[in-house]
């Protein structure tokens, strides 16, 4: 059974940091592409950042510069480090695992930021 656990939201001021972690099991972590998701209430899920198996980061422009995404394969697990927090990151934030056209998400952590 695959399982992908987030942890690590909450509530937070502007300009705080937040770290989530994702922890997987039952996938052979090291070959999934994995990613972080996040969806507001009335928008759409958009992503946020992505890694691949080789260790290589993507972000959305948004968070670009703010958000730092790194993978422990050692550990199965994927992490985002969130500086300089702002209201408009205020989402459920989802763990993403990708790997040909096996899919899974995790059950999402909400990340709230105050003003």
């Amino acid at each position: 059974q695959v399982r992908l656990v987030e942890s690590g939201g909450g509530l937070v001021q502007a300009g705080g940091s937040l770290r989530l972690s994702c922890t997987a099991s039952g996938i052979i972590f090291s070959i999934y592409s994995m990613g972080w998701y996040r969806q507001a209430p009335g928008k759409q899920r958009e992503s946020v950042a992505t890694i691949g198996s080789g260790g290589w980061p993507n972000y959305a422009d948004s968070v670009m510069g703010r958000f730092t995404i790194s993978r422990d394969n050692a550990k199965n697990t994927v992490y985002l480090q969130m500086n300089s927090l702002k209201p408009e990151d205020t989402a459920v934030y989802y763990c993403n695992g990708i790997h040909g056209s096996s899919i899974y998400w995790g059950q999402g952590t909400q990340v709230t930021v105050s003003s």
